[in-house]
C-alpha cells in the first residue's frame, strides 16, 4: 500500500498556510508573517478504486511534518508566500521502514485584483500562481512512506470573498494543478493494463475546489470548510496490488479552522486546524490535524500590531 497516501499529505499539507492560498486575507505591506507548523496526518482504512478496505500487512500510517512557512505583504494587494515541509513517515505494522527528509518547496503570488465595499459588507477577487519541486532527490517510489511524489508542479487559482462589517464571511476558491512528469528508478511498470517499457510515469492534472464559512474579527479567525479534488486521469489500484504514482486520487473532507492573535506578546499568533476524508477513491480516509505558531513583524513600525486584511 504505498504510493497515494503521501499525495495526501500533501494536499493537507497545503491547507497548513497561514493566509492561505484559499483565504480571502492578505497580509499589509511591508508586513512579513513567518512561523513553523506541525502537521499529524493517519489513517488506516483506504479506498481501492471505490472498495473501501484496510491492510494489516502496514497497519496505520502516520505522517508528521513540520512546515516553515513565510508571507510578505510586497504591498497592500499583493503576497508572496513560500514553504518547506520536511516529513517524516512509518507504518504501525509489517516490515516496511519510514522515510524522512525535505520534501518540495513552494512559492506562491496571491494578488487581490478586485475590491468593491459596500455599506457593512465587501466583495473580493484573487488570483493565486503556485509554483513547487522537489527540494531533494527522494524515493518516490515507495509510498505511503516516501515523503513526495517527486513532480514539478504549477497551480492557477482564483478565490472571492464576501465578508460582512461583523466579522461573518463566506469563501469559495477553485484551482487547476499542471504537474510534470517524474522518472522512477527502474527501467519499467504496470499501470492500468498496460506495460510500459520506460521509467517516465506521465502525472494528470489535477482540480480542487473548497468553500470556508467563518468569522474573522479583531486578531480572532473561526471557520469551518469542505473541499474536494479529482484528478484529471489515471487509472484505479489493482485489487490486492499496490497503488500507482499516476492512479486517480480524488477525494472530498470537511474540517475545521482556529486562529488567535494573542495580546502579549505582540504579533504572535496560534493556529490549529483539523480536517477529516468523508469520501474518496484510491485514497487513505485520513484524520489530519495542524498547529503552530506564527509570528509577523511589520518592517515600517515595530511597535505596531499587525493582522492579515481582507
Amino acid at each position: 500500500m504505498k504510493r497515494f497516501y503521501l499525495f495526501i499529505f500533501s494536499l493537507f499539507a497545503i491547507g497548513a498556510q497561514a493566509q492561505s492560498l484559499t483565504d480571502g486575507l492578505l497580509m499589509p505591506k511591508g508586513s512579513f508573517c513567518t512561523g513553523l507548523l506541525y502537521t499529524h496526518d493517519q489513517w488506516k482504512n483506504y479506498w481501492e478504486g471505490g472498495l473501501k478496505r484496510d491492510n494489516q500487512n502496514i497497519g496505520t500510517i502516520t505522517t508528521q511534518t513540520v512546515t516553515w512557512m513565510g508571507n510578505y505583504g510586497v504591498t497592500d494587494r499583493l503576497n508572496i508566500i513560500a514553504m518547506v515541509p520536511y516529513v517524516k513517515t512509518q507504518s504501525s505494522t509489517g516490515t516496511l521502514h519510514g522515510l524522512e527528509g525535505l520534501q518540495d518547496l513552494s512559492v506562491s503570488a496571491k494578488y487581490r485584483f478586485f475590491a468593491k465595499d459596500f455599506e457593512k459588507s465587501g466583495l473580493r477577487f484573487f488570483a493565486v500562481g503556485t509554483a513547487s519541486t522537489p527540494l531533494t532527490n527522494y524515493v518516490i517510489d515507495f509510498l505511503p512512506l516516501s515523503i513526495g511524489l517527486g513532480s514539478t508542479n504549477f497551480t492557477t487559482r482564483l478565490t472571492g470573498n464576501y465578508h460582512l462589517e461583523s466579522g461573518w464571511y463566506i469563501n469559495a476558491s477553485s484551482g487547476y494543478t499542471m504537474r510534470s512528469n517524474v522518472n522512477l528508478d527502474r527501467p519499467a511498470y504496470y499501470s492500468d493494463g498496460q506495460l510500459y517499457s520506460t521509467n517516465e510515469v506521465k502525472m494528470y492534472n489535477t482540480f480542487d475546489f473548497s468553500t470556508m464559512v467563518g468569522y474573522y474579527k479583531n486578531g480572532i479567525q473561526a471557520e469551518a470548510f469542505y473541499s474536494q479534488q479529482n484528478t484529471l486521469g489515471g487509472g484505479d489500484i489493482r485489487r490486492q496490488d499496490m497503488p500507482f504514482v499516476s492512479n486517480r486520487m480524488n477525494f472530498s473532507k470537511a474540517g475545521a479552522l482556529l486562529m488567535y492573535y494573542l495580546p502579549k506578546p505582540k504579533n504572535l499568533a496560534v493556529r490549529a486546524s483539523f480536517s477529516y476524508v468523508v469520501d474518496g477513491r484510491n485514497v487513505g480516509q485520513a484524520t489530519t490535524f495542524m498547529g503552530g505558531l506564527l509570528y509577523t513583524i511589520h518592517f515600517s513600525n515595530k511597535n505596531e500590531t499587525i493582522v492579515p486584511k481582507p
